[in-house]
């Protein structure tokens, strides 16, 4: 399916969920996979079933799996092909990447820094040289990228780089001299983005080719996990990088690293709920043919409880990838509808997005942890054993929640980037915040919600309201002058996690609508119930917590009542929506939802 072929509809634009709510027509349902969709994602499925599997793990098979998928047109599914791509739409896209999440940590690192890190700074910014020049070889896999932006002293503080590049006299070629670390794909790459600051101050990007004189490496890490992937330390000693390979423009280095990560965020999501699924699936297995008191585990509630947890945080994380993949391909139709070409539609659509993929990207990670270290648990002592596959997949997975920004830096960003959204008067949240305020002044309505899921509506919607209660009050005690709300991480944290739940929830909602059928609804209402039930809990305690780190005395009483008043969706039977859950799994020996 093409870009073109997705249809132009308005919809609603990074972060406005916190303040509209969006029609379940403005999103993407798994259900809906069309014909062509199912044929890509079963030829990605084969790939990763018969050669990811068996050899992704292995440093030396990187390269030949790397070709091998490049066959199979997965280098360039997100490239025009004008390039040597074939510009795939973003639902399309991201089912290659849930497939390929099902075939471990090693691989998936290689793929995904060399399809996004490695190639999006060039596709994105690029020359129309530069693009020719490096774009199809690869595509093809016949050049693999890396890039280089972390170094000893700049972690999550990129912009701290040391890395310097200064103009020859000439004004032929800059000299590039600096330190590198953590560069994925290092081993093997035959090209690196690398970012340094001309003369010192100026942080810009350069494209440098692996057989440039004065570049060296360090050995192989010796990591906790994804060991078969390559990373190494990179060493630049004066290497001379010809003058047609500044990337972008100098001084403008940082907008590249933070375009490219927004979609990098998104990726690395939908990998994780690839993951995920593959992790339930051995769980499931697992538990229905260990034997323990002359019957399986899996009919212990213990065991139940751990099953249907993975199923609803799956479920939910699914639902949530997909609004967003859908939501950057109705944007993008419009884009290239009113003339703009697919990269820019591509690099505009993650930026517009940005907030909701920092978003994914935590609870995707998170989600993994989750689902691997209970698969770890429910194999017991085989789970802790080398000889079984939970150990290594224990290990890889504890990466995902520190690359492409920890998930603290993006717990910061996600606040950060509505905050300056509203700043800029690119949404409104003052209006609705005061709203919320003059609500809690008025009598509530005692009135119970009708209608099929009327009462899930209402959850949604009062979590939204707990958002704007927190994040409004939290600012104006900014505004007062009582407290800088930017040092306020652990304040800023709570919010952040409102903000994560209540997009995940309207997500789930919003998918379980649309799919709502009247033979699976007894399961699809248990688990939204149950996901609802705990995200409200989750959300009155940091709310709680948020509001009690600054207000005081009958201020702060009655935003907790607030809080209080907003969290009333009643508490459902969690012990049969999650043996029912469990049920359905264990029958059919697989995720099957």
């Amino acid at each position: 399916m093409s870009e073109s072929e997705s249809p132009n509809a308005k919809v609603l634009k990074g972060g406005e969920f916190v303040i509209k709510n969006a029609a379940t027509d403005s999103i993407f349902a798994p259900s809906e996979v069309s014909d062509e969709q199912s044929m890509i994602r079963k030829s990605c499925l084969d790939f990763v079933l018969n050669d990811v599997q068996p050899r992704g793990q292995k440093l030396e098979n990187q390269l030949d799996l790397l070709k091998k998928s490049a066959e199979l047109g997965l280098l360039g599914a997100h490239i025009p092909e004008q390039y040597g791509g074939i510009e795939l739409d973003s639902n399309t896209n991201t089912m290659i990447l849930e497939e390929l999440g099902k075939g471990g940590g090693s691989f998936d690192t290689s793929f995904a820094a060399h399809t996004g890190i490695g190639m999006l700074p060039i596709l994105y910014y690029g020359t129309e040289d530069q693009k020719k020049k490096y774009l199809p070889a690869m595509c093809d896999g016949s050049l693999i990228g890396a890039y280089c932006l972390t170094e000893p002293g700049s972690g999550s503080d990129a912009l701290a780089a040391k890395t310097k590049a200064v103009l020859s006299p000439d004004g032929n070629h800059y000299l590039l001299s600096g330190q590198k670390m953590w560069i994925s794909n290092a081993g093997f790459a035959g090209v690196f983005i690398v970012f340094a600051k001309i003369d010192g101050e100026h942080f810009t990007a350069f494209i440098v080719d692996r057989e440039s004189e004065g570049l060296t490496f360090g050995e192989e890490e010796d990591k906790l996990g994804i060991k078969g992937s390559s990373t190494r330390q990179v060493f630049f000693e004066n290497v001379k990088v010809p003058k047609e390979n500044l990337l972008g423009e100098v001084g403008k280095g940082h907008l590249i690293a933070f375009a490219v990560l927004n979609i990098g965020r998104f990726k690395l999501a939908a990998m994780c709920m690839g993951g995920a699924k593959y992790s339930t699936e051995m769980s499931v297995k697992y538990a229905n043919e260990r034997n323990q008191f002359g019957k399986p585990i899996a009919s212990f509630g213990a065991i139940k409880y751990k099953l249907s947890e993975q199923v609803i945080r799956i479920y939910a994380l699914e639902s949530a990838v997909y609004r967003t993949s859908h939501l950057m391909q109705e944007m993008r139709s419009q884009l290239i509808g009113e003339g703009m070409d697919y990269a820019t539609s591509l690099q505009e659509a993650a930026e517009e997005y940005a907030i909701e993929c920092a978003i994914l990207k935590v609870y995707g990670s998170e989600v993994l942890d989750y689902v691997v270290d209970e698969l770890l648990q429910i194999y017991g002592g085989y789970g802790y054993s080398e000889e079984y596959k939970p150990a290594g997949i224990y290990r890889d997975t504890r990466i995902n929640r520190i690359y492409e920004g920890t998930n603290e830096i993006n717990r910061l960003l996600m606040i950060n980037m509505l905050m300056k959204k509203a700043m800029r008067g690119e949404l409104d949240l003052t209006g609705p915040a005061w709203e919320v305020q003059k609500e809690l002044t008025g009598m509530p309505s005692f009135k119970s919600p009708q209608g099929v899921l009327a009462e899930e509506e209402q959850a949604v919607s009062h979590m939204k309201k707990v958002f704007l209660l927190t994040s409004g009050a939290a600012v104006k005690y900014q505004m007062d002058g009582k407290h800088d709300l930017k040092n306020e991480q652990m304040i800023l944290t709570n919010i952040a996690d409102i903000l994560l739940d209540t997009y995940v929830a309207e997500s789930l909602l919003l998918r379980i609508k649309k799919e709502f059928s009247e033979s699976e609804s007894e399961v699809s209402t248990a688990i939204l119930s149950t996901y609802l039930s705990d995200a409200q809990n989750r959300i009155a305690k940091n709310a709680n917590d948020a509001l009690s780190s600054f207000a005081k005395g009958d201020e702060l009483k009655i935003m907790k009542m607030g809080v209080q008043r907003f969290s009333k969706y009643p508490t459902p039977n969690v012990r049969n929506n999650r043996t029912l859950i469990a049920q359905k799994m264990t029958e059919a020996n697989a995720y099957c939802f």
